[in-house]
């Protein structure tokens, strides 16, 4: 009997010839379908289709824009940009009975 680990490497192997059998076939269709459509003098818009546009690449993602800060303990010189959570060091004086103006800048 076969261990686990044996299987997994078959089944990873089956799977990458799978996916190269699958595109050498499209691929060989696509040249069949060309050669027909160049045989023929045949375009996209006689067989009733229309090109496929190139695949859109999808955005990266932003590295997160800085924001200037807003407010910043006198003491310690921690800053809060009055986005997000509020730091801890703000709820605290702010149960103490500051109020936020007392640290804006």
């Amino acid at each position: 009997m076969a261990s686990l680990a044996e299987l997994l490497a078959q089944k990873a192997a089956l799977d990458q010839l799978i996916i190269d059998t699958q595109r050498a076939e499209r691929e060989r269709a696509v040249a069949q379908v060309r050669e027909l459509m160049a045989q023929f003098g045949l375009t996209m818009a006689d067989i009733g289709g229309t090109p496929r546009p190139a695949p859109l690449r999808a955005a990266r993602p932003s590295a997160p824009s800085k924001v200037a800060p807003k407010y910043r303990h006198p003491d310690t010189g921690e800053t809060w940009s009055g986005r997000g959570l509020q730091p801890k060091w703000l709820k605290a004086a702010l149960a103490d009975g500051r109020s936020l103006s007392d640290f804006a800048l």
